[in-house]
């Protein structure tokens, strides 16, 4: 193996540990999501896994089920985006910005 193969193959490894820890790192980070004026909020790791969740009871009308539910559903969707441009941010400063799929 020339040295040119050998220093790429050590810079290969070297990214590769520093990708295993940002993705590491992405389950201590949150996000927080919230809906309808902040009755619903929804914190979610970077992973994309909703971590906690809670509801005013303001919003809470048993005769009216639906809106809860809209609510819950966007305030996840907005955590989820959040989530996802956290851990796309995370993970590009390990890259490079190299676009890896996958990542």
């Amino acid at each position: 193996m020339t040295v040119v193969n050998k220093n790429m193959m050590r810079q290969m490894q070297q990214m590769q540990n520093k990708l295993e820890k940002a993705k590491a790192e992405l389950e201590t980070m949150t996000v927080t999501g919230t809906a309808g004026g902040g009755v619903i909020s929804i914190i979610m790791d970077g992973h994309q896994m909703v971590t906690q969740v809670d509801i005013s009871a303001d919003i809470v009308d048993e005769d009216d089920i639906e809106t809860l539910q809209d609510v819950v559903m966007a305030a996840i969707n907005d955590a989820s985006s959040k989530s996802q441009e956290m851990a796309s941010r995370h993970l590009s400063s390990v890259t490079g910005g190299l676009g890896i799929p996958g990542l």
